[in-house]
């Protein structure tokens, strides 16, 4: 069998390690930047390290204005007060500082600023032509690799729907900051959610349809960096060591799944985060489980090699017997850092289930997902995880 065609780059610029975030006033001078619209987390205005950077802008005579009104799950209507201010400000770069969320909302802004409309006028994939503001971004969470992928995800308020806006040349930010000691301070469920969100990319990433070469030699180390490194990064988010390696797997994640495609347990996710209320990466982890036990006979091969990256000993194993151990060791990793066994747990109900599964075949994901899902399919995990 012929292998399909595709393709991989990355177009953002990574500086990384502990303190490196000292170097932001040389990159803003690098852009020429006078004028700056900051997206930050509302919990991070009073860190020591952001003051840090407000002084440093003015002493580099540089305006800036502020926007921290970001939701978990950001809306069309925070998108658009962002661009008013953005717009008020006439900013000629975005710098983003906080989680996914975040950076979510500064790339939506940059989109806009230079492609006009709405944020609804891109939802898909590559629906703008022009390339945004500059972005960098700084994230301080270690899930999404939103800095480095080529998607942002905004909630459109009226359908009650998320929309992905993808477009994997002109969406990355232009440099992204990945320094472990902005870590320091986050709470241990956002690490927890967070960090399994940066897991299932680099999971569903490589046993997707359309890994390549290249995608999987990146995403084996990423699943390595994040098994090894989740369990004491939860335990205590000073390890700056463990929250390097957080960073480090969660952008290298961000830099393949938006090219390879996800599969069932975005999917899933999807929908039950937007009915349920609940965190992105929490979804994610609830699902995972009982999606990589229908997945596995898709590839086994590639679960044996998943086993491997996790640290699993598999020698002397058949290529199923390691597969399970893969599975064995997620189901382990979730429960270690305290993922509730059941969507019950979490308030989901049965009798969503069918429309659930309805929302989840008519998304399309059998695209990318290793193995073909049905509708019954879908009725059958979403009991399963139950």
């Amino acid at each position: 069998m012929l292998l399909q065609q595709s393709s991989y780059f990355c177009p953002t610029r990574i500086i990384l390690g502990e303190g490196c975030l000292a170097r932001l006033p040389e990159i803003l001078a690098e852009h020429g930047a006078r004028k700056v619209f900051i997206a930050v987390d509302a919990a991070l205005l009073n860190l020591d390290f952001m003051r840090r950077i407000l002084e440093q802008m003015e002493r580099a005579g540089i305006a800036c204005a502020t926007f921290s009104e970001i939701e978990p799950d950001p809306t069309d209507l925070s998108v658009a007060r962002a661009i008013d201010i953005s717009t008020a400000l006439q900013a000629d770069l975005i710098l983003a500082i906080g989680g996914g969320s975040t950076i979510d909302v500064a790339k939506a802004v940059a989109i806009v600023s230079t492609n006009g409309g709405r944020i609804h006028d891109y939802a898909g994939i590559e629906r703008f032509s022009i390339p945004p503001l500059p972005l960098i971004a700084v994230p301080t969470t270690a899930g999404t690799g939103s800095e480095v992928s080529g998607s942002c995800v905004i909630s459109d308020t009226q359908s009650g729907l998320k929309m992905s806006i993808r477009h994997a040349a002109l969406n990355p930010a232009r440099v992204a900051f990945l320094d472990p000691l902005v870590l320091a301070s986050l709470p241990a469920s956002v690490a927890t959610h967070s960090g399994l969100d940066a897991f299932v990319h680099a999971f569903e990433s490589y046993i997707s349809r359309n890994a390549n070469p290249f995608t999987d030699g990146i995403n084996l180390h990423a699943i390595q960096l994040l098994a090894r490194s989740l369990r004491p990064f939860v335990a205590n988010r000073a390890n700056s060591r463990a929250a390097f390696d957080m960073l480090c797997g969660s952008a290298l994640a961000g830099m393949t799944f938006g090219q390879t495609g996800l599969g069932n347990v975005h999917c899933m996710a999807r929908f039950i985060g937007a009915r349920y209320h609940l965190s992105h990466g929490l979804s994610n982890a609830l699902c995972l489980p009982v999606v990589a036990r229908f997945n596995m006979i898709s590839s086994p091969e590639r679960y044996a090699d998943i086993a491997r990256a996790m640290g699993c000993h598999v020698e002397g194993l058949c290529t199923l017997e390691a597969a399970e151990v893969a599975i064995g060791a997620i189901r382990d990793l979730c429960a270690d850092v305290g993922i509730p066994a059941r969507l019950s747990d979490v308030g989901v109900v049965a009798e969503d289930i069918e429309e659930l599964a309805d929302l989840c075949i008519d998304a399309g994901y059998n695209r990318w997902n290793p193995r073909t899902t049905s509708r019954a399919d879908f009725v059958q995990l979403f009991q399963q995880a139950l």
